[in-house]
């Protein structure tokens, strides 16, 4: 233990670690790996199948055919819960009878492997993923990292405690109604699940294949944003939802961000949950967050539908033929949850399938007062004892918050905030409409600048982590956008700043041109308008303003633009070059040379 007590690890801790030990420190996988190895070989209730020296040959042998520079997580040590394939290991849904050996790993498995990544075993969980306890295993109920009295979260709760424990950096689980959340909320760590369908979901065991999505459990939002780079694609499969890539950013120009959180978030008094929200609502007051309180209750429609409508059948739908020949080998809580989709009818579905597009209008009005939501990641936390007394009421009450996001197509992103004074985490989940993954994980990673917690379950310092963590960008993938330099009417606090505002446009920055240029201020026109030259000689540096806009807009701004303003390449004093109005030389006739005040607000100034 160090003196925070943090415990001391001789593996490295977190992605960048893992790197480090190989590129800077003359580490091998084959023999960091054996050793890691020997220290992990303890029994845990979070292992299904742990695999061995013999069976990590393979992998090994395909990072000794390159270098650590190669590959972007070479090296770096993973488990996948065990309903996603690892080739040649059983898959088991964590049902033994239902178990099958796949030739091939699963979509989102393979493409980690290539990217150097080793995957050390597969998770416990929630059978056939129907549960948010972790409890509901013939492998053992998996408990609460903190506190082993309560429930872990589930149903990816192998996946979630390892990560917790400091065994792997980054792990893999499923999340279609909070179980990639849910868990990291509980155990201190981030739970990143991204939009549906953007994530491959060939070769995973699926419990509601129209919402489905491989989710990441990590110990930071930067480390949950390597592994989504890598991951990120659905190519060649068939897609259930689909969505628009989103700009890397959330907000307004010249605004803050506006995060919903809400009206009455109903946290448990008792665990101490509720007065950590209040703190989370008052750091993100403190952090310049524009907080909105909304009414959660079309979100609340939406949840219903999914676990009290016929969604529900989708579950029976993908164990069907099975459970009807092996229904004494299931979970006699699973199997009342997915046998309860007998009562309902196609025209049952369809109905359903027409409410939720109603909530889903109300949700999207929402978006226009909002830029993400705020929300605690759960409310409450059961005891192993009350599961065991009550175990469809204390896992409903998991849900309040996760059950209708993939729903309704939105990201999300559960982020650590405070230790309660019950001794359990509480967290925070920030969501976003679906498409902005990379803004969310963006928002993400604000939040956990300066948080006062320590990585997992004690891991290591935070504030160290993030210092290892400085210059790395490996952002999941969003809409493409360009540079655009202004220098007149478009200026922030200028008349026609709002073609950029209402574009979605973000203000990266003031700056200047090259000393190359001559500003006028061009004869007749309204709103006034200066134009930009360049010349050979007598050119100045003219105050500028840099913004980056969505591409999807560009079309519609350059029909905006009067003749004889254009956009073309403007230079800028750091050399960089980036889209910018030039005006024709015409504009020069009968206009006045201003360039002596270095700049059009400047100018306006002495009028």
């Amino acid at each position: 233990m160090d003196l925070r007590g943090n415990k001391v690890s001789e593996f490295p801790i977190g992605i960048q670690a893992w790197l480090d030990a190989y590129r800077d420190q003359g580490e091998t996988p084959r023999s960091l790996i054996s050793r890691w190895l020997q220290a992990h070989s303890i029994p845990d209730v979070a292992w299904i199948t742990r695999l061995n020296l013999d069976q990590l040959d393979g992998q090994l042998r395909y990072l000794e055919l390159h270098s650590p520079q190669d590959l972007p997580l070479y090296g770096v040590p993973f488990v996948a819960k065990d309903n996603i394939d690892l080739a040649l290991v059983p898959t088991t849904a964590a049902c033994p009878s239902y178990a099958y050996v796949p030739s091939q790993s699963a979509s989102v498995v393979q493409k980690l492997l290539q990217a150097g990544a080793i995957c050390v075993g597969k998770t416990n969980l929630d059978q056939f993923a129907t549960g948010l306890v972790g409890a509901r295993s013939p492998y053992g109920a998996v408990p609460n990292s903190f506190r082993p009295d309560f429930v872990s979260g589930g149903s990816s709760s192998g996946s979630a405690v390892l990560v917790a424990k400091g065994v792997v950096p980054f792990s893999l689980g499923t999340d279609t109604a909070g179980s990639g959340r849910v868990p990291a909320g509980l155990n201190n760590l981030v739970g990143f699940k991204p939009s549906p369908g953007s994530v491959p979901m060939k070769g995973v065991v699926p419990a509601c294949k129209s919402l489905d999505v491989v989710s990441i459990f990590a110990l930071t939002s930067s480390d949950a944003s390597r592994v989504m780079r890598v991951m990120e694609g659905a190519q060649q499969e068939p897609k259930y939802q689909t969505y628009a890539l989103g700009s890397s950013w959330l907000g307004r120009t010249n605004a803050p961000i506006r995060l919903g959180v809400p009206i009455e978030p109903g946290c448990d008094h008792s665990l101490g949950f509720d007065i950590c929200f209040e703190w989370a609502i008052e750091r993100a007051a403190s952090m310049g967050f524009e907080l909105v309180r909304v009414d959660m209750s079309p979100m609340y429609e939406a949840a219903e539908l999914l676990y009290y409508g016929p969604w529900v059948a989708e579950r029976y739908a993908s164990v069907e033929s099975f459970l009807e020949s092996n229904a004494l080998d299931f979970n006699p809580v699973v199997r009342k949850v997915i046998e309860s989709a007998k009562q309902y009818s196609a025209s049952d579905a369809f109905k359903a399938r027409y409410k939720l597009e109603e909530i889903r209008l109300k949700v999207d009005s929402l978006w226009q007062s909002i830029d993400a939501l705020m929300v605690p990641t759960v409310a409450t936390a059961p005891t192993l004892l009350a599961l065991e007394k009550d175990p469809i009421l204390e896992n409903s009450k998991l849900g309040q918050y996760t059950n209708f996001v993939n729903l309704l197509g939105q990201c999300a992103i559960a982020v650590p905030s405070f230790v309660s004074e019950s001794g359990l985490p509480f967290g925070v989940t920030f969501i976003a409409p679906g498409g902005k993954d990379a803004a969310l994980i963006e928002l993400a990673k604000t939040w956990e600048k300066g948080l006062d917690l320590p990585l997992g379950r004690h891991l290591s310092d935070r504030a160290h982590m993030e210092m290892n963590e400085t210059g790395q960008n490996h952002m999941p993938q969003s809409a493409p956008s360009l540079k655009l330099a202004v220098v007149g009417a478009h200026l922030s606090g200028m008349p026609l700043n709002s073609q950029l505002t209402d574009r979605g446009c973000r203000l990266i920055g003031e700056t200047q041109t090259a000393p190359a240029y001559r500003l006028v201020d061009l004869d007749n026109t309204t709103p006034k308008k200066p134009g930009l030259f360049r010349v050979d000689q007598g050119g100045v540096s003219i105050a500028i303003e840099v913004y980056e806009m969505p591409l999807a807009q560009m079309g519609s701004f350059l029909t905006s633009i009067p003749h004889p303003l254009g956009l073309g390449k403007v230079e800028l004093v750091s050399g960089e070059w980036v889209s910018g109005f030039i005006c024709e030389s015409i504009g020069e006739v009968g206009a006045r040379d201003i360039s002596e005040f270095g700049g059009w607000k400047k100018y306006l100034a002495t009028l």
